[in-house]
């Protein structure tokens, strides 16, 4: 077992903390259920944003988890998920409701389906006092559950946006239509939450719900128009449309031997965000001179991280050995 990370990395304290990448969100159980064998569930540590951190970790980024972790026996599973991969756990809060939990369900294809049991639990109870009020991050990662579920989305949102004039925020809405509620009113908070994020990866499931009938390739040049840096619409098998450097292009998907889905778009995320840091192009000045090879580049390894992701059961993303 690996031990739990309260210090940093190599040089000092201050240098760390502005070189660390923070993600804040849910961290939930993942219940698989096979559909030949209902009564044997298997809990997995799951939830977007902690995938994500768990994928930084893994590949030796510096990354703090902010969460609400319960006292259960879910969130201790939690805990220790985390600080196995080499997640900071310095701003986790700890919450006095249950954790949050997801039916998951797999088709023949490996795609996942998703119920959720989530009123009154952890994730979604966030006060102003809980959250750091200027951590000095290298880059903040958002999206899914935590961001959209009030009452603590608004209360994360409003935090993000303070934190984006001088950090970099990463956004994947990563939806969960049966928990969203109204189309309309979504997409209004999204329209908020994309003015001040820098880089936006979202998958063309979520921009076919979010956007009925639009086409993704005018959504992500307007969205580039407004200021974002890097935007990614990643398409499953047919790879990704990417644009970056006053370039657009498409990056294919990395081959694979299909086990399921579950968290290859986090490990997605995660892996952008390690190859972007590593290469000295994620603190805001830097990202705006990403050049559109660099772009190229850093959605390559992404999507060979995603397929690792995808070869084996789960959300599993890969250690930094397995990549060398």
């Amino acid at each position: 077992m690996r031990a739990v990370i309260i210090g940093f990395r190599g040089i000092d304290d201050g240098e760390r903390l502005v070189r660390m990448i923070g993600v804040i969100g849910e961290a939930l159980i993942d219940l698989e259920v096979a559909e030949d064998d209902a009564r044997h569930p298997i809990a997995h540590p799951g939830g977007s944003p902690m995938n994500v951190a768990v994928a930084l970790g893994r590949l030796g980024s510096d990354v703090a988890f902010l969460g609400r972790l319960s006292g259960d026996a879910f969130g201790k599973l939690l805990r220790t998920h985390l600080a196995e991969s080499d997640v900071n756990l310095r701003w986790i809060v700890d919450a006095p409701e249950p954790t949050s939990l997801a039916i998951v369900s797999l088709d023949p294809s490996g795609s996942a389906g998703y119920t959720f049991h989530v009123e009154g639990a952890a994730d979604w109870q966030w006060r102003t006092a809980e959250l750091p009020r200027d951590p000095g991050l290298e880059a903040l990662h958002a999206g899914s559950l935590a961001l959209a579920v009030d009452p603590g989305g608004s209360v994360v949102e409003r935090w993000l946006s303070g934190q984006s004039t001088g950090t970099t925020v990463s956004l994947d809405p990563n939806m969960r239509p049966a928990l969203f509620g109204d189309r309309g009113a979504y997409r209004e908070r999204l329209e908020r939450w994309l003015a001040f994020a820098a880089i936006v990866k979202v998958s063309d499931e979520d921009l076919a719900w979010i956007y009925p009938g639009a086409d993704p390739v005018a959504l992500a040049e307007q969205w580039i128009t407004k200021g974002r840096k890097l935007v990614v619409v990643t398409r499953g098998g047919e790879g990704s449309l990417v644009w970056a450097g006053g370039e657009s292009f498409a990056v294919p998907a990395a081959p694979t031997d299909m086990v399921d889905t579950v968290g290859a778009g986090d490990a997605f995320s995660g892996a952008l965000l390690d190859w972007l840091s590593r290469h000295g192009r994620l603190r805001l000045d830097d990202l705006a001179g990403l050049r559109a090879d660099e772009a190229r580049e850093a959605v390559a390894f992404a999507s060979t991280c995603a397929a690792i992701t995808c070869s084996r059961a789960g959300a599993n993303p890969p250690w930094r050995s397995e990549l060398d």
